[in-house]
């Protein structure tokens, strides 16, 4: 039995999260290590009219998951396996060890910034529940355009799937989904058209940002999201971190590979728990629980239980 860590992607950030963060020494730590690599207070960005802005999205949502992984990791429980969904990666590759946690804050602050620099406005993300993709990629062709794109960026289920492009094609899609069998279609709090073709431009510069970064094997086995398979290598797991925010995520497959590795209990960094309920079918015979609706001290005793279980 094995226990994995999941972080969770843009879309979920609630304001005052990072204040919302155990009262722990961890905690405080990682804020403070923020504040020197940022030059600001970083609990500044958690208010909702920062939490407009990418960059500040994607800041707190690294900081909130590195926090709260190293309070669990600072009581001796310490996870097999991470994942992040998205921005999520980052917080899971320093989790990992992958990537120093001061090179993560630079990196993710350059990423918001060359994500929000492409689309100021005019794009995003859309939800589409009840369809497969197989039903929904014919849809996503009839409404595709140069002009007014839209791509499959998110294969969350088997019938919920999320779509990135520009305002428009989003909502024609929307409306012909409707029409096809879906049971809601709704716009995500993502500004950006995340995980297509959109941003393989930005992209390219931030893995030329990434040549002047140490990026190491990881000292706990890391899972891409965009690849739905491990990574050992540390150049590989650069790659995917550059690259990841335009390249499709594969998150179930992503959540089947760690079940078949071993994982029965899925633990969720904060702030919500979008990526616990996107792993209930999976994990039906195991367990998913989210450190926001968890106290620390039951997340530690699950996965006490799941270590006890292991040495049966």
């Amino acid at each position: 039995m094995s226990v994995l860590f999941t972080f969770p992607g843009q879309g979920s950030q609630r304001a005052g999260m990072l204040h919302a963060l155990p009262n722990h020494r961890e905690a405080a730590r990682t804020l403070e290590e923020a504040n020197d690599t940022l030059g600001c207070d970083a609990r500044t960005l958690d208010n909702a009219t920062a939490l407009r802005s990418t960059v500040s999205v994607q800041l707190c949502l690294l900081i909130a998951g590195v926090a709260q992984a190293r309070v669990i990791q600072a009581q001796g429980h310490e996870p097999d396996m991470v994942s992040g969904l998205s921005i999520g990666a980052y917080p899971a590759a320093v989790t990992a060890g992958a990537l120093a946690y001061a090179d993560a804050l630079r990196l993710v602050a350059l990423r918001g910034h060359l994500m929000e620099d492409a689309y100021p406005r005019g794009f995003g993300m859309t939800a589409i529940v009840g369809l497969t993709q197989r039903a929904l990629e014919p849809l996503i062709a009839q409404v595709n355009s140069d002009a007014e794109p839209v791509f499959l960026a998110n294969i969350n289920t088997p019938t919920q799937m999320v779509v990135a492009g520009s305002d428009a094609a989003m909502h024609r899609l929307a409306v012909i989904a409707t029409e096809h069998g879906a049971q809601r279609c709704e716009r995500l709090d993502v500004a950006v058209p995340s995980h297509s073709a959109l941003l393989d431009a930005p992209a390219a510069t931030l893995a030329d940002a990434f040549e002047s970064v140490d990026v190491r094997a990881p000292r706990i086995v890391y899972l891409s999201s965009s690849a739905a398979r491990p990574l050992f290598d540390g150049g590989r797991i650069a790659a995917d971190l550059a690259g990841n925010m335009a390249r499709q995520v594969r998150w179930h497959n992503t959540m089947r590979l760690a079940w078949e590795r071993g994982a029965r209990l899925a633990v969720e960094m904060p702030p919500a728990n979008v990526l616990t309920r996107l792993a209930s079918d999976v994990f039906a015979q195991g367990i998913a629980v989210s450190c926001s609706e968890t106290s620390l001290e039951d997340v530690g005793a699950l996965i006490d239980r799941e270590r006890a279980q292991d040495q049966r």
